[in-house]
This record gives structure tokens, sequence and C-alpha cells, in this order.
């Protein structure tokens, strides 16, 4: 499949013809040509910053978080202002859910307060009910099940760096059911590029989740190297995701999965690393190949930004 979607945009890149998504809960849940429509109006707010953006103009978006963040937070709280809204953020202390309030009376009150609200926490299922009860635009900003902002801004550098993925092949190394590859493996199916996900046995995705993902373009492999051969596109992130910090035997198991000038040995010779940070040097990636790598993966972690104002000028237009 092409990479390339034709763009069904009106005169304006930030407003596609076809009816948009109420909220941004999954890649699972996104169709190849809102993602397509993502990455165009991000590019285009990209090329745009430094002018006043007006899209959420009077309007309150609340953060809530009860998982910590750099780039997640930095880059809602700087993208709402910049498209002219007021973010608030709210920590698990800050509000009832830290004492025991059930998730959906608190998207009943915040829904009649807030013009939408930018959720990162565990559960899959917390962000989806906050949607169905609170009525307004909601956005995914991690779960354990997945990270679709990261994605949207991942694919975002992979079109500026690779001109997209058309005849690509993506690899990406470690963990092969965090939240992370679930995204990946999405983004796959619906945009039909080559993805090879290699992880020890223990951590690769369960059959029933390969049979509903049903994409004979995703490969799964306990073998790096067969991964990595050949591959664009060489993808990495902590081997224990947040939460999982005392699991040291698990870490254990990743011991042959580092990023390092080895196995990019095996990597097309036009390839791009990614790291989604933070990067724990040593361990998931050598300090060697992030530094060599170092202006794309903090082009990667800029690009959060413009994916997700496009995510939020997206949301505002659906209201």
């Amino acid at each position: 499949m092409s990479a390339a979607l034709p763009l069904r945009l009106n005169n304006s890149p930030l407003s596609p013809t076809t009816h948009f998504m109420n909220h941004l809960l999954s890649i699972e849940q996104l169709s190849a040509r809102e993602i397509q429509s993502l990455l165009e109006s991000a590019a285009y707010l990209k090329r745009q910053r430094g002018r006043d953006g007006t899209q959420l103009a009077g309007q309150t978006w609340a953060l809530i978080f009860t998982k910590s963040s750099t780039r997640t937070r930095v880059s809602f709280e700087v993208g709402i202002r910049e498209l002219g809204g007021f973010p608030m953020f709210l920590s698990k202390n800050d509000i009832q859910l830290g004492r025991g309030e059930p998730i959906k009376d608190t998207a009943r009150v915040l829904g009649r307060m807030v013009h939408g609200a930018i959720i990162r926490t565990f559960a899959q299922q917390d962000v989806v009910e906050f949607s169905e009860f609170s009525g307004i635009p909601t956005i995914n900003a991690l779960t354990d099940d997945e990270h679709p902002c990261q994605i949207l801004a991942d694919l975002l550098t992979i079109q500026e760096k690779l001109g997209g993925w058309e005849n690509r092949k993506i690899a990406f190394i470690g963990d092969g059911f965090s939240n992370m590859t679930r995204s990946w493996m999405w983004a796959a199916k619906h945009l039909g590029f080559e993805l090879a996900v290699a992880s020890p046995v223990s951590c690769q995705p369960p059959a029933d989740f390969l049979t509903e993902l049903d994409a004979p373009n995703v490969t799964i492999t306990a073998d790096p190297v067969a991964a990595a051969t050949g591959a664009h596109v060489i993808n990495t992130d902590v081997w224990l995701s947040m939460g999982q910090e005392g699991q040291q035997e698990k870490e254990l198991e990743f011991a042959d999965y580092q990023v390092e000038s080895g196995l990019l040995s095996n990597a097309a010779p036009d390839h791009i690393v990614l790291h989604c940070l933070p990067a724990y040097r040593g361990k998931e990636i050598s300090e060697e190949v992030l530094e060599l790598h170092a202006n794309t993966i903090f082009q990667q972690a800029e690009n959060r930004l413009h994916a997700q104002k496009a995510i939020l000028v997206a949301l505002a237009k659906s209201r």
C-alpha cells in the first residue's frame, strides 16, 4: 500500500472532508485516511509554528496524569497554548480520583467544565470510560495498551527523514507486547508497511491478539538480526515499561536485544533509529548509537508537539 494516500482535504489542510473521530483513544480505532490527515495537519502546523493559533481560543483542556511525564506534558501544554487555549494540569493527587472517586463521576464533572481531556494513565478502559461519560473530546496520552500520540509523531518523523513508509521495512527491537508495539502493529495493519518485531518469546504478542490483528505484513521473531536485516527504521523503547521497574528478572531476557552498531550493520544503508525516550543508554540502546542518531531521535521528540496539535485541532473541529 502506498504511504502517501490522496489528501482528501478542503482548502485548509486542517479540515478533512470525511467524518473525523470524536476522540483519539488508540491507533487501532483510526483509519488510514484519518492517520494521513493527522500527519498532513501536523506537517502544516509545524511549518506555521510561530504564528498565533486560534483553533482552541476560549477553551480549557484538562491534562489528567496518573503517570509521570516530560515530553507528553510539555508538548501538550505548549501545544494548547499555541492554539490559543488554556491547559489545566491535574495529577492524581490534585483530584478525587486519587482518593477512589469512580472515573465516570470525575468524567461527568469535568465534562461540564472543560472543553477536552488528555489522559495519561495505566488502564485503557479508564480512558474509554472517561470518553463515554464526559461528553467531551478525550485523548489517550499513554496507557498500558497503546501510545497513539507517540506513533503519530514517529510516522511524521519517518515521512520527514525517509519520505514515507512505502517499500520500507520498520523493525521494533524490544518488548513485543508493550503499548508501543501494539500501536505500531495497528499502524502497520492500517497503512500496509512491513513491520518486524523482535522480542524474547515470553514478551511476544499472544496468538489471540495476532488473530485479531490479522496483518500478514507484521512478523514476530525472537531473532533481532532477522528483524533488523534490511530495515529502514530501527525502533526501540525501554525494556521495562512504567510500573514494571521492579521486574528485574524480565530485564535479563533482553540482553541480546540492544540496538547497537553490530545490529545496525544489518540494516538498510539509509536507515534511521527511533527511540521514544527516555532512553537508558547501555540497555535497550548503546550510547554510541543514541548519539549518532540523536538528531533524528530529538526531532522525533519535537514532533510530539506538532502531531498532538493536529489531534487537538481535529477534535476541536469535531465538536
